[in-house]
């Protein structure tokens, strides 16, 4: 994606990519979509986006791993089994020759909706 503008959609972002990195974005497009069927997708920071109730997700490829952000913090559980795919500023990177855990991109999707609906309660009760 280096030096090109950046796409309007995610379906446009998914079609720069070769086959085998396009079926690994659509699978974590859907992995995204099933876990989180509110979402509503856009492009931000020219990559793809869920949104509900402000960012909920962002994922993206690069020549080497799909890089998943904003860090997951907060569940001991999830952060343990995330370890192995931590960047060095908490990102997640799942690398491209190794298969791609798609039932742990839901459980980080989930905690990020959780993350949301708490922040959202927590609004209102301050009003």
């Amino acid at each position: 994606m280096a030096g090109r503008s950046a796409p309007s959609s995610i379906d446009e972002y998914i079609a720069a990519f070769p086959p085998d990195v396009r079926s690994i974005l659509e699978k974590i497009r859907l992995t995204i979509r099933k876990a989180a069927p509110r979402a509503e997708e856009k492009i931000s920071y020219a990559m793809p986006a869920f949104a509900l109730n402000g960012d909920l997700i962002y994922f993206a490829a690069f020549k080497k791993h799909i890089g998943i952000f904003p860090p997951v913090r907060g569940d001991e559980k999830l952060n343990k089994a995330l370890s192995c795919y931590r960047g060095a500023k908490g990102n997640l990177k799942f690398p491209l020759d190794e298969p791609i855990p798609y039932g742990l991109i839901t459980r980080v999707v989930k905690f990020r909706l959780k993350e949301h609906r708490d922040k959202v309660r927590s609004k209102r009760k301050k009003k």
